[in-house]
């Protein structure tokens, strides 16, 4: 179910978020690869959200939305570390990475677009 939204929630008040709120939206996702490389990916969205979510609900959407994506990410990477103990952690872990980075890509891709997307199988907590 995907959030609809009114005019008056853009920047603009047009019913179609700027490119800069595209942009923005792309970076929400895009922003979880880099703060990933430092162990922590879920910083990039948070950032973007406490920043630029104040002026856009459309960045705001989106930078949610890739936040929760990634707080599910980081518990299911620690599960599956601690899950190295046996040999399904390390099964797990690079197909939790691989599906982690294509659908972080994907989703900043339909941002730009001006497109709303819903990651699968995510926790939702900052609602």
């Amino acid at each position: 179910m995907e959030p609809q939204y009114t005019g008056s929630q853009f920047l603009t008040g047009s019913p179609v978020p700027t490119q800069d709120e595209k942009t923005w939206g792309m970076l929400a996702h895009l922003s979880a690869l880099v703060a990933g490389i430092f162990g922590f990916p879920f910083l990039g969205p948070l950032i973007v959200m406490l920043t630029k979510g104040k002026e856009s609900k459309w960045v705001e959407s989106h930078a949610k939305e890739a936040l929760n994506f990634q707080i599910t990410v980081t518990a299911a990477i620690w599960i599956s570390a601690a899950l190295m103990l046996c040999v399904v952690g390390f099964l797990l872990l690079p197909v939790i990475g691989l599906a982690a980075l294509i659908l972080t890509i994907l989703a900043g891709i339909k941002a730009n677009n001006g497109e709303m997307y819903r990651y699968p199988a995510t926790v939702r907590l900052v609602k």
